[in-house]
């Protein structure tokens, strides 16, 4: 659980703000949408795979430029 001390001078739009950064950096909801369905882990090795020859692809386009 996430818990964000309000000090006494505090406007309560910037502790909201903390939180949000804060409940971004743990990337909760990034596990809860992993968890919503199994995923065989031949099927997220492709996933990896695939996403690192886009990357190298992208940096090599943009070295090139």
């Amino acid at each position: 659980m996430l818990r964000i001390l309000v000090k006494e001078d505090e406007n309560i739009d910037r502790a909201i703000k903390r939180y949000r950064r804060k409940f971004s950096k743990t990337q909760i909801l990034k596990e809860l949408r992993e968890r919503k369905e199994f995923k065989k882990p031949s099927v997220e090795k492709r996933e990896q795979m695939q996403k690192a020859q886009y990357r190298e692809e992208y940096l090599r386009k943009e070295n090139n430029q």
